[in-house]
């Protein structure tokens, strides 16, 4: 394990560049995951790791993933370096670098009876990681990002999704692509949308093949998707509330539509 005590090390501004830099991830398809949690998480969801970096006096804590590692360069970084490559202000001790995938809608294998949710235009970090540990938590089989204004691979995403954002196949592209590829697969397309026709989202069976479509929470989903809706759905809520988090949105239809489907089985 090389030894590495100086934050201009090419190694640490490399990794500094990948945390911080959606270009350079983009341009180099790395990215950062900060945490023993995440990089498990990352190794099941099948991630190639490309480096691995532990700070100094924690190595033994980390035996057992270095040697499922013992391929992939490790360095060892001295406890000031490692506060200069750390964003999570001391309370993780490993690092990696891991190789990112390629996110074609092509790439997506769907189940007959499949579940997914397709999140439009989402913006913030935090919400996605957040969707992402709903998702899988209620077992969803896959989720596609359409019109995406964010890095996939933020490390706030990965960070709010508790690792959560590897589980899942993920599939990545404009609304009109998506929305192309739900009709060719046969998915009924159920849009959580304000609209004259939504109905109760308790009301409605989710059958299978099914994908769930959420906007954002300025604006909703565009005309596209209202167009493309086989059935708008509503959270009903107290008139003096505007709207609901969007994933705890999601996380009620989610959960709704797992369960019912679970019940046809």
């Amino acid at each position: 394990m090389n030894y590495l005590s100086s934050n201009k090390n090419p190694e640490l501004k490399r990794l500094r560049l990948l945390s911080q830099k959606a270009r350079e991830r983009k341009k180099l398809d790395l990215f950062v995951i900060e945490g023993e949690r995440e990089l498990k998480k990352a190794l099941i969801g099948g991630y190639t790791i490309n480096s691995l970096f532990i700070e100094e006096g924690s190595e033994l804590e980390y035996t057992s993933l270095c040697q499922k590692l013992e391929d992939v360069d490790q360095f060892l970084v001295s406890v000031s370096a490692f506060e200069q490559i750390s964003v999570r202000s001391g309370s993780e001790k490993i690092i990696a670098i891991a190789q990112s995938k390629k996110h074609d809608l092509s790439s997506l294998k769907l189940k007959s009876n499949g579940l997914i949710l397709v999140i439009e235009a989402p913006e913030k970090p935090g919400n996605i990681g957040a969707l992402y540990r709903t998702a899988a938590a209620a077992q969803m089989d896959g989720v596609i990002i359409a019109n995406p204004k964010t890095d996939f691979y933020n490390p706030n995403s990965i960070r709010s999704s508790l690792g959560c954002l590897f589980l899942l196949q993920t599939g990545i592209a404009s609304t009109e692509e998506v929305i192309t590829f739900l009709n060719e697969k046969d998915y009924f397309i159920a849009t959580a949308a304000l609209h004259p026709e939504a109905i109760h989202y308790r009301e409605f069976d989710y059958k299978t093949p099914c994908a769930l479509v959420m906007g954002t929470e300025s604006v909703g989903l565009n005309k596209a998707w209202l167009e493309a809706s086989h059935q708008h759905l509503i959270i009903p809520m107290s008139n003096h509330v505007d709207s609901l988090n969007l994933s705890v949105s999601a996380g009620i239809l989610m959960y709704e539509a797992r369960m019912k489907t679970k019940e046809n089985e």
